[in-house]
């Protein structure tokens, strides 16, 4: 059974949630809003097309006047002009005659069809068409996509290249969204060594740090990897303060359990806004979450093992950058897959087990139901080479002990975009 001193891994994520807000909106300009999620209800200030164009290269006509054209009975009509996107210069058809027109420039006044090269002879002063176009057939009529007024993207809405194609089109430069968040990750450690330096019989290399501001920049974050904190509460503080002139979010991982040199938990538990505690979950169970700085910067603590502190940011830090963002939904959606080997679990602990998920090709509807997910090593937190071979996160309930092969389990697919 649970520690009766635990949280429950949905009370420490409402802890986490409750501590991040939205970030303010600001004006973006298209080039920067990719990825960004659409703070306005944008409506179209001209109507898409804003005129009614050709849809074909051919000859603006008047339809009535090639009614029943045919190979054997050919139209004949004089050429009086050439109308080419953006060089309009011709503005109204006289009845009995036609204008060579290329595809998106202006149908003059008076004309209502266009009849394609393929269907003339492509003469230059007079054309000989064989095949009578529908009145209004090649033409695009004015606001038929988008009408003046309307709104293209709503408020919420994520701004993809198809968002911002719209948005370009209508006559936008500038959208207001939220920003992308500035996380600042650091690990702690004395032992930590940087990659490409010498390590002791008694150091390692720092991974996690530059695991994590690569998870957060995946995220959609800009991410700031700060130096290695030694175990010294003082240098700790110091570091934090002076890094939370730029950061929307601080993300440590190591110092927070109950060990003499968990500087994290040393240093910050006098803060008001600070929880430090032990939540039913393996990996990850030491963490801490609240506020510093007078600007009430929020921080997430997490555990020191690297799997630890991965499983910890999918499970916390992932949903309150997204928060931060105004994206939705926060968390990785479940999905359900057949396990392919047995796997136990702790009793009163929501374990997050490494694995290989794979989604089947050519069943259609049945792909997630075929889905199956094979376990990937051990529950050892110190195991970052099975993380790095997985791509999924297998979750057991807090009331199960045990899973068959053969049997549905929820995961979470750590490269889903979602």
């Amino acid at each position: 059974m649970a520690d009766q001193d635990m949280i429950g891994v949905p009370e420490f994520f409402e802890r986490v949630m409750e501590s991040v807000e939205p970030l303010a909106p600001m004006s973006h300009s298209l080039q920067e809003a990719s990825g960004l999620a659409c703070a306005e209800n944008v409506a179209a200030e001209l109507s898409l097309p804003s005129f009614d164009n050709a849809s074909m290269d051919g000859y603006a006509v008047v339809s009535a006047d090639v009614a029943g054209s045919t190979p054997a009975s050919p139209t004949v009509l004089p050429v009086v002009g050439e109308i080419g996107a953006g060089t309009a210069r011709i503005m109204a058809l006289s009845p009995g005659t036609a204008v060579k027109i290329m595809t998106g420039a202006p149908v003059p006044a008076g004309c209502d069809a266009v009849v394609p090269y393929e269907w003339t002879d492509a003469g230059v002063a007079q054309v000989r068409i064989d095949k009578a176009p529908k009145p209004l057939q090649h033409i695009r009529r004015a606001g038929e996509d988008v009408g003046r007024g309307d709104v293209v993207v709503g408020a919420n809405t994520v701004l993809g290249p198809r968002q911002i194609g719209l948005l370009a089109a209508v006559g936008r430069s500038h959208v207001y969204s939220r920003p992308k968040p500035r996380v600042v990750v650091l690990s702690t450690g004395s032992e930590l060594r940087d990659p490409g330096s010498q390590v002791g019989h008694d150091s390692i290399y720092d991974g996690n740090s530059y695991m994590l501001a690569a998870a957060a920049r995946a995220a959609g974050a800009i991410a700031y990897r700060v130096g290695i904190v030694p175990d010294d509460p003082g240098t700790f503080l110091e570091t934090v303060h002076d890094q939370l002139v730029r950061a929307d979010l601080v993300v440590t991982s190591g110092g927070v359990s109950a060990g003499d040199y968990d500087v994290v938990k040393a240093a910050l538990s006098g803060e008001p806004d600070m929880w430090f505690g032990r939540v039913a979950m393996q990996p990850g169970k030491p963490q801490g979450v609240g506020t510093i700085g007078e600007d009430r910067t929020p921080i997430i603590t997490l555990p020191g093992n690297p799997v630890s502190a991965y499983v910890s940011f999918e499970v916390f830090v992932l949903p309150a950058i997204r928060k931060l963002m105004g994206l939705t939904p926060y968390a990785r959606p479940l999905r359900r897959a057949l396990l392919t080997h047995p796997v136990s679990s702790i009793e009163g602990k929501r374990q997050f087990l490494r694995g290989d998920y794979s989604v089947p090709t050519g069943v259609g509807g049945n792909a997630a139901r075929a889905a199956h997910v094979t376990p990937v090593g051990g529950p050892g937190s110190h195991m970052l080479g099975d993380l790095a071979a997985s791509n999924a996160l297998i979750v057991v309930p807090e009331s199960v002990t045990r899973v068959e092969a053969g049997q549905p389990v929820h995961v979470l697919a750590l490269d889903e975009q979602f």
